[in-house]
């Protein structure tokens, strides 16, 4: 039986390099997405070393709304298989939508929402017919309620998780795993990126990316539907189905300010 193959998008650091590398240490081959080539040259290189698996590497810029379907042109062409999906990329922005750039803020529907669910919809039609494979999709607990200052952000997290367990019903039965990692405040480059690293949010402390990412994978591998890594994050997630909205909206709003 041939190992199975794996497409990881933002594999070049942070949660997405992390998961790169424990999926490499259980011998599936790899699929490395990113928009650095130097730093998915390097995480290959690795991975081939210390694990001797395949290891192949696309850079693109998932920004692009031709991205996802040139990766799945790119892999169809040369008869690749993709047997499991992890739409990890994403990014965010701080700052009233008033203020924030335009660009930037359809740069974050068009990579969080719009080519995870694009990528997805062209490597479902095979795994369905396969009867096997999986998708795991990278949201955050931003997802559970609404985040002022970072409205976008949230929102498309709002997205990841409701397309993630709707997809999840609709394959019931097919033999198609379908996984949300909904991580809390972690340590990668996402915070310096989003210009957020003084907010009270990651004041209160921030996991490690290799915890979030065991725990993400530890849950596809038992084919759980909702993976929350942490106590305090599980809490925080649930309790907003308790509280009031609009107790809800402030709280997020303190923490983002």
């Amino acid at each position: 039986m041939s190992a199975e193959t794996v497409l990881i998008t933002g594999a070049s650091s942070g949660i997405g390099c992390e998961l790169a590398k424990l999926f490499a240490a259980d011998k599936s081959n790899l699929i490395l997405v990113a928009r650095r080539h130097d730093k998915l040259d390097e995480l290959a290189a690795e991975l081939r070393r210390q694990h001797g698996v395949e290891v192949r590497v696309l850079a693109k810029d998932l920004a692009d709304p031709n991205s996802p379907q040139s990766i799945f042109d790119t892999l169809t062409g040369e008869g690749a298989t993709v047997d499991v999906l992890v739409n990890n990329a994403g990014f965010g922005a701080a700052g009233p939508v008033a203020a924030l750039p335009l660009e930037k803020q359809l740069e974050m529907i068009q990579v969080n929402v719009t080519a995870l669910t694009h990528l997805a919809r062209l490597f479902l039609r095979a795994m369905i017919k396969r009867r096997s494979g999986g998708i795991l999709n990278v949201a955050s607990t931003a997802a559970f309620q609404p985040g002022p200052y970072m409205a976008v952000y949230y929102a498309t997290k709002a997205y990841v998780l409701s397309f993630s367990e709707a997809l999840a019903e609709e394959l019931a039965g097919t033999g198609v795993v379908v996984t949300c990692l909904a991580p809390g405040p972690t340590a990668t480059g996402f915070a310096a990126a989003a210009d957020v690293e003084k907010k009270l949010l990651f004041r209160l402390g921030t996991a490690d990316a290799r915890t979030v990412a065991q725990a993400g994978y530890r849950g596809f591998r038992r084919g759980r539907l909702l993976v929350i890594p942490g106590l305090k994050n599980k809490l925080a997630a649930f309790s907003v189905r308790l509280a009031p909205r609009s107790w809800v909206r402030k709280i997020a709003k303190r923490l983002q300010a």
